[in-house]
């Protein structure tokens, strides 16, 4: 078991939940039950799967629930860009977010791999 409040990835995804929700507020309330909502459930799951994979009995285990997260940032980003695309927010916004979800993605695949080469190949 991993104690998930020690992992700087998922340290850094819980700072990114705050970041997305308080740009998520400024989009248009048609957006609700749209883009906002979509984003959020997703953002959310970065840190909440490596969370609940860190508790599971087996790194195989573990790294199932980080590749979930895994594709949570993908779907973060295409959706912040998707967002971009249709000027609900600006070029500027998108690219002070993107290094940020770059680099947790690479983290997250990171821990993936040494998961990987520890337990099992």
């Amino acid at each position: 078991m991993h104690n998930f409040k020690e992992l700087k990835v998922w340290q850094l995804s819980r700072f990114l939940v705050k970041e997305v929700y308080e740009l998520t507020s400024t989009f248009p309330a048609s957006e609700k039950y749209g883009l906002i909502s979509q984003i959020r459930r997703c953002v959310v799951s970065i840190p909440t799967n490596i969370a609940e994979g860190s508790g599971r009995n087996t790194d195989k285990d573990f790294s199932h629930f980080l590749n979930i997260s895994l594709g949570s940032a993908y779907e973060l980003e295409t959706l912040l860009i998707l967002s971009s695309d249709v000027n609900i927010i600006s070029e500027e916004q998108l690219e002070s977010l993107s290094p940020k979800i770059s680099e947790i993605q690479k983290m997250t695949f990171g821990l993936i791999k040494t998961l990987r080469q520890g337990s099992y190949v």
